[in-house]
């Protein structure tokens, strides 16, 4: 599904390049529960966002489904993006001026899909995270947990073939990240591919598979 060869991201500091991604490459197939760990600072975020195509790299190429990423028009990237990827960010990225109805709503609309429908999805989400009664309510009303749950159930609601999840659990307490991480298995069992980038080594351990990042490239240790 997803193909990342000789991957390098930088940044310049004072005429230096400080690496970002170093020379990663990595294979992840379809169906795939992939856990990305690794400490602050290793690159899991970068990642993350270079497989969302929400951030460019600088060397490299990147393949999804096949077709040739790093070849491709910022539009074409961006409807690649709606179609096919739920992304859930350690800050939210809720936003502020819509109501938590409206977020949920959000990718729905990039779709096209019909007004009853979007109605009907929305609700589902809404009860699934128990979250009907905070419908109106905009991001700064919620707690930081609340806001987690709306940032999941709007990536989860195009029903996406691949999961990006960026320490997903970060700011829920236990019971709910038990809830999501289940959740997680029983999408994956349904063939949805997730990577996971997280601290937590039991969140890790529902993966299928686990790498670890320092310095912008795989551990081999």
């Amino acid at each position: 599904m997803i193909q990342l060869n000789h991957i390098y991201k930088w940044v310049k500091t004072e005429g230096r390049r400080i690496f970002l991604l170093n020379d990663l490459s990595l294979n992840i197939e379809k169906g795939e529960f992939l856990s990305v760990m690794g400490p602050s600072g290793s690159g899991k975020s970068t990642l993350l966002n270079v497989i969302a195509m929400l951030d460019g790299f600088d060397e490299g190429e990147y393949f999804f489904e096949e077709e040739a990423i790093h070849d491709l028009k910022p539009k074409r990237r961006t409807a690649i993006f709606n179609e096919n990827i739920g992304f859930i960010f350690q800050a939210y990225h809720l936003l502020d001026d819509l109501t938590v109805y409206e977020n949920i709503e959000t990718p729905l609309l990039y779709k096209k899909v019909k007004s009853s429908e979007r109605k009907a999805l929305v609700a589902d989400m809404l009860d699934r995270f128990n979250i009907v009664g905070k419908k109106d309510l905009f991001p700064h009303q919620l707690s930081g947990g609340q806001q987690q749950l709306v940032g999941i159930a709007r990536a989860l609601i195009i029903k996406p073939k691949l999961i990006l999840a960026d320490e997903p659990t970060g700011n829920l307490n236990s019971n709910q990240s038990d809830d999501i991480m289940q959740l997680f298995k029983e999408l994956n069992k349904e063939g949805v591919t997730i990577i996971q980038a997280t601290h937590s080594e039991s969140n890790a351990a529902y993966g299928t598979r686990t790498i670890k990042l320092l310095d912008g490239s795989i551990s081999k240790k």
